[in-house]
């Protein structure tokens, strides 16, 4: 709004839209001479937190409406979402609507695919005409040099220069742990006996052990902590296979006929029919101290073969992630299910910061199954060598006695 006034005060051919009175020409609203009689003004200027449901406009113009402090969260994620929304009501018939802004986040409102993981199924922004400028060259070579590009990206970092100068949508604040190098598989179980030997594969490869940690919570669906159940499986190759990461819910409404904990073990024990899990490690910290012993009676009841085994946790979570995730992401050395990948479990992973206060139950589950798989090395020989060192050769010592 001020600088509309400051062109309305000073341009020679807009002298005659001034206002008269006062009231007219506020700070975040002003009113300019026209025919018809409209109880809004002419021009207002609001902020995406406030209630301008009761407005009409014939252009909207959402300037900047995705900063960090209105997508830093899924839940100030979602509340953005839903207060752009109400700009259907407030937008006249035939009127337009314009967003300019810069992307803050991996899950922002200008991304131009969906993320399975937020549940989208079309872009935000789907039905917009995007404008999109040709890159040709340098687009203001006389004030962006290629030194101050390098100067402005060892600054800011990769992610907020990713963000800021080539509008792509990044974590503007970049996370512990790098979602990009998780390698994406899309095989099933093959489940095979030959010669009375069972034999499980995954996409041709034989698996040669499977681990499982079910972090457990009572919490409702959608509030509190997630009960999350995570497999892990190891070829004979030696990759890590992150196979299922199970997000589970229990019914609140009937729990006077089945109880929290026995509607979530049945989940947790169909999933280890399903997935074939020799093991089963429960989290038994707080209020999983008596879950063990459920599952092991519904397993049992099932005919399941399943082990379950109680573990109290007392290592710091971050402690934990950083362990299981960053090294084997570092090195290439983590693949996960196409399943995983449209979980909340990759938003986990790509929000999570040591300290931080966002969702990372799935993340933990993960880990926790991760640490508890072995590590296996495949029977590969030494390959040989000429050893050129004097004293790693074997020698034979002179000596004047008899043994």
């Amino acid at each position: 709004v001020r600088t509309v006034r400051r062109i309305l005060e000073r341009h020679p051919d807009t002298q005659a839209l001034r206002p008269g009175k006062p009231e007219e020409w506020a700070a975040d609203r002003l009113t300019v001479p026209r025919p018809s009689v409209s109880r809004d003004p002419s021009l207002l200027a609001r902020g995406i937190g406030a209630n301008i449901t009761g407005s009409h406009a014939d252009a909207v113009i959402c300037d900047d409406v995705e900063v960090p402090n209105t997508c830093g969260t899924p839940a100030k994620r979602a509340d953005l979402r839903a207060r752009l929304s109400e700009i259907d009501y407030v937008l006249s018939p035939g009127g337009f609507q314009i967003y300019s802004g810069t992307p803050h986040s991996y899950y922002s409102i200008y991304a131009e695919d969906p993320r399975p993981e937020e549940d989208e199924e079309l872009p935000f922004l789907h039905d917009f005409r995007r404008w999109v400028e040709p890159l040709d060259g340098d687009a203001w070579p006389e004030r962006y040099t290629t030194e101050r590009l390098e100067t402005i990206r060892r600054r800011s970092g990769p992610a907020r220069f990713a963000s800021q100068m080539l509008l792509q949508p990044v974590q503007a604040v970049e996370g512990r742990l790098n979602a990009d190098w998780l390698r994406r598989y899309e095989g099933g179980l093959e489940y095979s006996e030959a010669n009375g030997e069972p034999v499980l594969r995954l996409e041709g490869r034989r698996l040669v052990s499977a681990s499982a940690w079910w972090d457990p919570a009572y919490g409702k669906p959608e509030k509190g902590d997630a009960s999350v159940l995570a497999a892990v499986y190891t070829d004979e190759d030696g990759r890590r296979l992150l196979h299922r990461v199970v997000y589970m819910v229990h019914d609140p409404n009937a729990a006077d006929s089945l109880s929290e904990a026995a509607q979530l073990c049945r989940q947790v024990a169909a999933q280890a029919r399903k997935l074939r899990l020799p093991a089963i490690h429960v989290e038994k910290n707080g209020l999983g101290i008596f879950l063990p012993g459920i599952l092991k009676r519904q397993l049992e009841r099932k005919g399941y073969g399943t082990t379950v085994q109680g573990v109290h946790n007392s290592r710091p979570k971050h402690e934990r992630i950083l362990e299981a995730f960053d090294a084997p992401l570092a090195a290439g050395a983590l693949w996960a299910h196409a399943s995983v990948f449209q979980s909340p479990f990759l938003r986990e992973l790509r929000e999570w910061r040591p300290g931080g206060r966002g969702r990372d139950d799935g993340l933990d589950a993960a880990a926790c199954a991760l640490l508890a798989e072995p590590y296996r090395f495949g029977p590969r020989g030494r390959a040989p060598r000429k050893e050129w060192r004097p004293t790693a050769r074997p020698g034979r010592a002179r000596s004047n006695f008899r043994v």
